[in-house]
């Protein structure tokens, strides 16, 4: 505890002017309490109090893999019930069509995270959610269809980056890491039950329909349950109501850790001009450089090349152990030695046998190593470099990016496939990966163990 306040005060040496004689206020006039919080903070709060908060958040993650791979099972069936069938076009607007409705969404979560808070914006993405599973379960039409996935992937957009926030807000410093992996298993959870309910889809009529009745009921589970769950303390203290924000740290943390973590909040400026951040300010500002490295971890975690429950376990247990930047450097050394081995599979010069095992090994690799780093570390480790200032739109904006580059990988990765052969795609990739792993070693800041506070003021920027 001592090294870290030792290590919180040394940064303060290098922040201008300004801002210094300001901290050194906030300092002298809160020694008093600063000293007795020390004694307080000796231990970890515990996790019981803050788990039934992650739990109910990542039920927006079990949402966001069933609407993934609900439509994966049924596609024939519903083609051929709504008049479509043989229509490749058609099929892939199905499948795509929420991707669309993510871009949208994701566009406005953090406007949203900051307007009405982080509760309200979990029950508002669940909405759309229950209005487009209703509507695609119950229409005789394509466009029904298509309305349906698109209202669906508005949630899917605005659902995520505000897991992503809310699970760094709410969580101690010494699980955050752990906590964090949850949004990845739970996506995991949702795409081996959209598999899993799909099942009997050829076999009983109309089953289809129900595979999407079924995601309301998480979805309504969602909305009742945020009702009883914490509100973010930082967007409260963003607010001005830092005697909520007390309350809500009390919840979350325990009594004799409060004052504590107050105080950590008191460091920073409540950020009341947060909501006059403009796109201009998150692209060429003061924190042009956490946004891009936000944006750009995104962008190589799509274009890099599915996650897999086990390794997020993996993740989840290692998160806090071995820190973020680690598991992401070896995450994205893994994909790019498996892309080594597809490449060695597709050589015509080995046998078939050979080459079967080559790319049965490779594919297997890269989905245990995917889901070690590069799958949930970029969820996390964003809402902690991100300032409070910032925090919801620059999750949006890094989002958007995200399912941007999905898209397009999406949409040309087969035609690639086609024109340029595995052997040079996947050499593509791995050469990808391997700038992934240049960027996090030169980029990326460790945060494990680290107070959102402390993570901020290590990042200041100089003005």
């Amino acid at each position: 505890m001592l090294s870290r306040q030792r290590d919180a005060f040394s940064t303060y040496k290098r922040m201008p002017s300004r801002d210094h004689s300001t901290v050194v206020d906030d300092v002298e006039e809160n020694s008093g309490l600063l000293q007795n919080s020390m004694d307080m903070e000796t231990t970890n709060p515990s996790w019981l109090l803050s788990f039934p908060h992650v739990v109910v958040a990542t039920i927006i993650s079990l949402l966001f893999g069933y609407h993934l791979g609900v439509v994966n099972e049924p596609l024939e069936v519903i083609s051929r019930e709504l008049g479509f069938s043989g229509d490749t076009l058609a099929e892939g607007l199905v499948v795509s069509t929420c991707l669309g409705g993510a871009f949208i969404g994701s566009l406005f979560s953090g406007w949203v995270a900051d307007g009405v808070g982080r509760r309200r914006a979990f029950q508002l993405c669940a909405l759309p959610m229950i209005i487009g599973a209703a509507t695609s379960a119950t229409t005789k039409t394509l466009a029904g269809m298509l309305i349906g996935r698109f209202l669906v992937g508005t949630g899917m957009g605005l659902g995520p980056p505000v897991a992503s926030l809310y699970v760094a807000e709410v969580s101690p410093a010494s699980f955050r890491g752990t906590y964090g992996s949850f949004i990845q298993i739970a996506t995991c959870l949702g795409l081996m039950g959209a598999l899993f309910i799909g099942i009997p889809v050829k076999e009983i009529a109309g089953w289809w329909r129900v595979c999407f009745w079924v995601s309301t009921i998480p979805a309504g589970l969602l909305v009742f349950a945020m009702i009883f769950c914490a509100e973010s303390p930082h967007w409260l203290y963003k607010k001005g109501r830092s005697a909520e924000a007390e309350a809500e740290f009390e919840r979350l943390l325990g009594g004799s850790h409060v004052k504590y973590a107050m105080l950590e909040l008191s460091k920073l400026d409540r950020g009341d001009e947060a909501d006059a951040v403009s796109l201009t300010e998150l692209l060429y500002g003061r924190h042009f450089k956490v946004v891009y490295i936000g944006s750009t971890l995104f962008a190589l975690q799509q274009l890099s090349g599915v996650a897999n429950l086990s390794g997020s376990i993996i993740a989840m247990l290692l998160m806090d152990k071995l820190g973020r930047k680690l598991l992401l450097l070896w995450s994205f050394f893994g994909m790019a030695m498996s892309m080594v081995l597809q490449v060695a599979a597709a050589n015509t010069l080995v046998s078939s046998s050979g080459s079967l095992y080559l790319s049965v090994g490779g594919m297997l690799m890269f989905v245990l190593t995917f889901a070690l780093g590069a799958g949930p570390v970029p969820g996390l480790l964003l809402p902690e470099i991100f300032p409070n200032q910032i925090r919801a739109k620059a999750m949006a904006f890094c989002m958007s990016v995200h399912w941007v580059i999905n898209f397009f990988v999406g949409l040309l990765f087969l035609r690639l496939l086609e024109q340029l052969g595995p052997q040079l795609l996947y050499s593509i990739f791995a050469s990808v990966c391997m700038m992934a792993v240049a960027f996090v070693k030169k980029n990326v800041m460790e945060t494990k163990g680290k107070s959102l506070q402390e993570i901020e003021i290590a990042l200041l920027p100089q003005e």
